[in-house]
């Protein structure tokens, strides 16, 4: 199924709004035709001097037709802009709900700038699919059809001018437009994905470009950047230009050969002079309509990139999470055993094995600490718990579920958790703690900053975005208030103390094994001081589990642990 195709089952939810916008679209547009016909023949018939009671009627009919034209372009355009509007809503949200599954997979492939870029520029290029696209060629093809068949009433060869018109205007022209578009429509929608991605890491990366005295040679290829998008805006539109400017030249010549030969039809005899003024009014008016259809083929071309972008993304098999059916919505809401069955996993195009094969067990209530160098496999683990990635291989379980039957949410509301990367929103701290829990009151937000040696923090002190105006360790001690405040039975620290000195580091860790007294805690450390307390120490090296047991009964293997220890010890 090709993404506009799935763009448009979106579009058909709102079939109501749709139904009334060609509806209103046609009336609008066969009123406009009647309009002007009706003003032809007036102008014709009151050369002759009817009866005066004639031109009352044929002046009202003119008037009548132009309240129908001003009333139904009004609710065309109020039908065909509500459907727009609700459409791209619709596209929104379904696109974020088929991305939302797909983090952090998804930026192992795709840059955040070229995500953005993607989910604003391309929803917003599909508002033109249906304004520009879908409804207008049925509304034309309804007027002409119609307009047509009334002007062979009167003449045939009138009329068959008309139909040449019709396909002049409509697929001659907006089809030879449309060869020159297609090469260059693709690449505008790729300079404009690659001009995001480089001003969003402009953004992220401007302290450090600025520190190794590169921003002004970045800055130098954002403008060349920008430049080059500009460029192939202008050609994309130069182009559209052209091609409404060359369909308008057309019609005007099909209304002076609907003149000729009516003019000549007159002469012949063949065709009452009365209706020559109706029939060219009709002919300058009929291709209204057809006016969007300069531009169809390009916008149909705009569209079909757009949607293949954002579904290109979505359903793209490198970054794609296997769907296991989540039969089990609720766990027990206490301290839970995790085990590990030879499980494996390796990142999405990496070229080595993160973890080749691994059997672990962590006890309820237990206290675990995860050791071992950088790159190791530590952070991954505990990744893998939370199902922010999948396992190639094996199974992880959860007390007796597989976790791939669990649903997310069951999991996360059991989890405390603390990465090495905890993000904060804009706001207060007060507003940042209660993502725990909104419920909670300001008594239990200052103690639990209390807790975490941050008293002096004010519940109404302003956050910048990501925490910019913290520092390591007071966003390290934030994060660890947060998770103290949230409900449930497991502990996932990823290096929760790194960026704090000793002595803070201390009286942390005592306030949380205060607080997980009961509960089941899984902790990742490079530092080795304060492991005593924990039930078991799991020593990784590649992937694999190279020794594990109490710290007495690793300190005294004089291993890989031990030597570890000696090593830290030797350095303070």
């Amino acid at each position: 199924m090709s993404a506009l195709f799935k763009v448009i089952k979106l579009m058909l939810i709102e079939k109501r709004d749709i139904l009334f916008a060609i509806l209103f679209g046609f009336i609008a547009g066969i009123s406009s035709v009647g309009l002007f016909a009706a003003s032809g023949y007036l102008i014709s018939k009151a050369a002759l001097m009817p009866p005066f009671y004639a031109l009352i009627m044929l002046t009202s009919t003119v008037k009548l037709l132009g309240f129908i034209k001003a009333s139904s372009k009004y609710g065309e355009r109020i039908y065909s802009h509500r459907a727009t509007f609700t459409i791209l809503s619709n596209l929104r949200v379904t696109f974020f709900e088929k991305l939302e599954p797909l983090v952090p997979q998804i930026f192992h492939k795709y840059r955040s700038g070229d995500i953005l870029g993607r989910v604003v520029g391309d929803v917003e290029s599909l508002q033109n699919f249906f304004l520009r696209v879908f409804y207008p060629p049925i509304v034309l093809l309804l007027v002409f059809v119609t307009t047509i068949l009334f002007s062979s009433f009167y003449s045939i060869e009138i009329a068959l001018i008309l139909l040449v018109g019709f396909l002049l205007t409509v697929f001659v022209i907006p089809a030879f437009f449309s060869l020159r578009q297609v090469r260059i429509n693709g690449k505008v929608r790729q300079e404009r994905g690659d001009l995001s991605t480089e001003i969003t890491e402009l953004m992220y990366g401007f302290r450090d470009l600025k520190i190794f005295q590169q921003l002004e040679k970045k800055q130098e290829q954002i403008t060349t950047q920008s430049e080059s998008y500009i460029e192939k805006q202008k050609r994309e539109n130069i182009n559209k230009v052209y091609s409404q400017s060359f369909n308008g030249f057309i019609t005007f010549i099909v209304s002076w050969f609907v003149l000729a030969v009516g003019a000549y039809l007159v002469v012949d005899g063949r065709l009452e002079g009365i209706f020559l003024a109706m029939l060219v009014m009709i002919s300058l008016t009929v291709f209204e309509p057809a006016a969007p259809m300069a531009v169809f083929p390009i916008y149909m071309q705009e569209s079909r990139d757009a949607s293949s972008r954002l579904y290109e993304v979505v359903e793209d098999p490198d970054i794609q999470v296997s769907e296991v059916e989540t039969n089990v919505e609720q766990i027990t809401n206490k301290p839970p055993m995790i085990g590990f069955e030879n499980i494996t996993f390796t990142y999405r195009g990496d070229w080595r094995t993160t973890i080749p094969s691994l059997s672990l067990e962590i006890p309820a209530g237990s206290k675990t600490a995860i050791v071992g160098a950088s790159g190791s496999g530590k952070s991954t683990l505990l990744q893998l718990v939370l199902k922010l990635q999948q396992v190639q291989a094996g199974k992880i379980y959860w007390d007796h579920h597989d976790i791939s039957t669990v649903s997310g949410n069951a999991l996360w509301e059991q989890s405390k958790v603390v990465l090495q990367e905890n993000h904060f929103f804009y706001g207060t701290i007060r507003e940042n703690l209660l993502i725990a829990d909104s419920d909670l009151d300001d008594i239990v937000l200052h103690e639990a900053l209390m807790n975490v040696q941050l008293e002096n923090f004010s519940l109404d002190d302003h956050v910048l975005e990501n925490g910019e105006n913290l520092s390591g360790g007071e966003k390290q001690r934030l994060a660890i208030a947060r998770a103290i405040l949230k409900n449930g039975h497991i502990w996932i620290l990823d290096e929760p103390t790194s960026s704090l000195d000793a002595k803070t580091e201390e009286k942390i860790y005592k306030q949380l094994f205060e607080q997980a007294q009961t509960d089941t805690l899984l902790l990742v450390s490079h530092r080795l001081k304060g492991l005593e307390k924990m039930d078991q120490i799991i020593v990784m090296d590649h992937g694999e589990i190279i020794e594990s047991g109490s710290y007495t009964n690793l300190m005294k293997k004089n291993g890989y642990f031990y030597q570890m220890k000696t090593l830290e010890e030797s350095l303070l």
